[in-house]
């Protein structure tokens, strides 16, 4: 019989005493092992302990790993309680010996509020090196594959967070990570934040350490799979076309009435030595969005309000017609229909940045406000994790890389952005960021205004699961090219500039 050794970190209270005592009746369960900072004693013959001050410690992953001789190796990834569903351990065994895989996790379901409902996660992809990927609570990882992959890609790195991170990707460049669409097991709801709510943790600066540990980890990962880019850049090709203006601000909409002309006039507002307009792609609004629009355009001649003739565009297809138009100026720069331009010198600065720069967009830095216009946490958004020399390879780990965003317009005719509402933007920047540098302005000038009119505000699990894999098939889509373009530049390089 397949035997495994069960990692649970531990928690004070009866829970983690029920937990370990249900692990460890398994036939399977040949050891347990938790990890701790000092405060756990030891109340079951199979445990042994190790000392860590965090779970994720290369340290004590290699001190574990040094003492496993099972076939298997489970790793309870929460500090609540986890409760097995009928045959749970056997099932995942089964699995990851049936299909070779390196590692293999399940759906589960979830305690809210004292209710059990479902919670699926997805498939895992070449392009999921996000490191918030959700695999649930528990990861089986096969013994066999970690040695290999340890043995092919180097130990664990020297990390005081980031040591499962590494290992995982490290097991991934070789073996599936497979997931197992069964509801295997029950755990409290670690997290009861809204989605609109979480989607900023990784730029929190409290976070630093753990994010420049993460974006080491990934950076190799990267090399280790020939998807890693090297800090040169192309030059951006010369434009010969000509534009009615220096910048137009691209707004899509689509039913905001409530929010929309503040928007528009944040633009109007603005101060610029050089002249720009407003295109607002109105995509079929049946509020009194279209009104608002019609009215601002007849007041100042900068507005181009439009509405399309095609009736199946999402975001990115309405940037794509506002960028085809004859309207559009040399730059295109966001502005989404809810927020608004934080002063006057907003697109100025944008601006300015092209000019001082060889740089294919400029991405800017926002603070998050209520509707009054009140800071909310965690307040200013800069990404300051970008750096010149790795950010394009650390965008592939990172959920987003900032506003507003603003393009080379002859840039984005070449290269449309994909016909979708979520992450359209992500797309064309990991798409840019391939052969061109990035200019980055990380003082705020931007207002991301937060109210329950947001799309990302509270979405249902399916919503999420669809946003994610969507992105980490972008994610995906990126590696390969880059693999691609690697073994092109090996045997032909491109001009580049140093």
């Amino acid at each position: 019989m397949n035997q495994l050794t069960v990692v649970i970190p531990h928690f004070e209270g009866a829970d983690f005493d029920a937990m370990a005592v249900e692990f460890a009746s398994s036939p399977l369960t040949k050891g347990i092992v938790v990890l701790h900072d000092g405060s756990f004693t030891g109340r079951l013959e199979q445990c042994r302990s190790i000392e860590t001050k965090t779970p994720g410690s290369g340290t004590a992953l290699k001190a574990l790993l040094a003492g496993v001789k099972t076939e298997f190796l489970l790793f309870v990834t929460q500090t609540q309680r986890v409760t097995l569903g009928q045959h749970a351990l056997s099932r995942l065994a089964a699995v990851a010996g049936e299909t070779g895989a390196g590692m293999v996790y399940a759906d589960y379901y979830e305690l809210k509020q004292g209710t059990r409902v479902e919670h699926p996660v997805i498939d895992y992809q070449f392009g999921s090196i996000r490191d918030n990927f959700d695999f649930g609570a528990l990861q089986m990882y096969s013994v066999g594959a970690i040695n290999k992959a340890l043995k092919l890609h180097g130990p664990i790195a020297d990390v005081q967070w980031a040591g499962l991170y590494d290992l995982r990707l490290k097991v991934s460049v070789d073996h599936r990570l497979f997931h197992i669409q069964e509801y295997l097991y029950t755990k409290a709801e670690a997290d009861t934040r809204k989605s609109g709510e979480k989607q900023f943790d990784y730029v929190d600066p409290r976070n630093q350490a753990v994010q420049k540990e993460l974006e080491h980890i990934s950076t190799q990962h990267l090399k280790n799979v020939e998807a890693y880019l090297a800090p040169r850049f192309a030059k951006i090709p010369k434009c010969e076309e000509v534009f009615p203006v220096e910048a137009s601000v691209v707004i899509p909409v689509r039913n905001r009435e409530r929010t929309v002309a503040d928007a528009v006039r944040s633009v109007l507002r603005q101060k610029t030595d050089f002249a720009f307009n407003v295109i607002v792609v109105d995509n079929h609004s049946t509020d009194g969005t279209t009104k608002i629009l019609s009215g601002l355009a007849a007041e100042d001649k900068r507005v181009h309000h439009f509405v399309p003739v095609r009736e199946d565009l999402a975001i990115g297809g309405c940037w794509n017609e506002a960028v085809a138009s004859s309207l559009c100026g040399r730059f295109s720069v966001q502005l989404d229909s809810d927020d608004i331009y934080s002063g006057e010198t907003t697109l100025q600065r944008i601006v300015d940045v092209f000019h001082g720069s060889d740089v294919a967009m400029v991405i800017g830095s926002y603070k998050l406000v209520n509707m009054d216009l009140e800071e909310i946490p965690p307040g200013t958004i800069d990404h300051r994790e970008w750096t010149p020399e790795n950010g394009r390879n650390n965008a592939l780990r990172i959920n987003g890389l900032g506003a507003p965003r603003a393009f080379q317009t002859h840039l984005l005719r070449s290269n449309p952005l994909p016909n979708v509402s979520y992450g359209e933007d992500y797309a064309i920047a990991l798409r840019l960021s391939r052969e061109y540098q990035i200019g980055r302005i990380f003082e705020p000038v931007y207002l991301c205004r937060r109210w329950e009119g947001n799309t990302d505000a509270a979405l249902s699990i399916e919503k999420i699961n669809r946003n994610d894999q969507y992105k980490d098939r972008v994610r995906s889509i990126e590696m390969y090219a880059r693999q691609a373009r690697n073994k092109v530049t090996r045997t032909q390089p491109m001009i580049l500039q140093p």
